[in-house]
């Protein structure tokens, strides 16, 4: 009976892995084709976007990389300008909210009192609080702190960041062994050598994944530094291309799907490079939160 039972089920299990298979191919195609259609309008005469921006390139409308060109140098300023401040803010962010959050969540998850439970608690509750909620007070705020610089808006992400970075942490730093951390005290560490040489190496997993999610985050934002930011002296690279824009709002088009190209391509490798760091780091953090 179990040798015409496994006869019959392999044949059913391989179709279903296929029609999973192809719906699955057919799904991702249909996430991708807004990246397609930027990819090959970035190459095509302005004038035919406009008419027909489905429509492929062809030896009228084909341009090459004139695009690409007129996109990096025209703006308030260069666009490599704007591409070092969005680096510059992307890993020093990142940076602050790995090193901070980290260490709030061992604090957290080893100091079992009440105070510590209610800085989780506003931690998790921050990440349910709409930013539409709070932007025009940290508008306001952001300026009158004079934080509406590349060099000092790292600390505004910082806020913003720790929710989900605390949450992370906290779950992963509770399936750590509590008798790592004393063998350590009992060899002469103290509690901040303890952190950097015993507890921050063993998070690298939630590490890897929290410093991935808040790299998409940071470089991709828009709102959050259009809002701080002195745009008339600073410009992140989604604040450049929506200053893409000549006289009476003439929008060049096939320079703003260049740069949206170049913007998107570099954290599209990063992402590929580091996708399955993201999950093992998620599952690690969820053993015991």
């Amino acid at each position: 009976m179990s040798q015409k039972h496994a006869v019959y089920v392999k044949p059913k299990q391989e179709t279903w892995k296929t029609v999973v298979g192809i719906v699955l191919a057919l799904v991702s195609v249909f996430y991708m084709m807004p990246i397609i259609v930027v990819l090959y309008n970035s190459f095509k005469t302005n004038a035919s976007i406009n008419l027909s921006a489905f429509a492929l390139p062809n030896s009228e409308t084909f341009v090459g990389f004139s695009n690409f060109v007129n996109g990096v140098m025209s703006g308030q300023y260069p666009f490599y300008q704007s591409a070092g401040y969005s680096l510059y803010i992307t890993i020093v962010s990142t940076a602050l909210i790995i090193v901070c959050t980290s260490m709030a969540a061992w604090y957290i998850a080893r100091v079992d009192d009440a105070f510590s439970k209610i800085v989780y608690y506003l931690c998790v509750f921050s990440m349910i609080v709409p930013f539409q909620m709070v932007m025009y007070t940290l508008s306001r705020t952001a300026n009158r702190l004079h934080l509406d610089t590349p060099w000092l808006i790292p600390i505004v992400y910082l806020g913003f960041g720790a929710g989900l970075a605390v949450f992370m942490f906290c779950g992963f730093v509770k399936s750590i062994p509590l008798d790592i951390e004393e063998a350590a005290a009992i060899d002469g560490c103290g509690p901040i050598r303890t952190f950097f040489s015993v507890v921050l190496p063993m998070m690298k997993p939630t590490l890897i994944s929290v410093g991935v999610l808040e790299i998409m985050w940071v470089w991709n934002d828009y709102l959050l530094p259009y809002l701080v930011l002195d745009r008339k002296r600073f410009m992140t690279i989604p604040i450049h291309i929506e200053y893409l824009r000549g006289s009476y709002g003439h929008v060049d088009m096939g320079a703003t799907m260049a740069l949206i190209i170049l913007s998107i391509v570099p954290i599209i490798i990063f992402y590929l490079t580091c996708q399955k760091h993201i999950i093992a780091g998620i599952a690690a953090g969820v053993v015991k939160g």
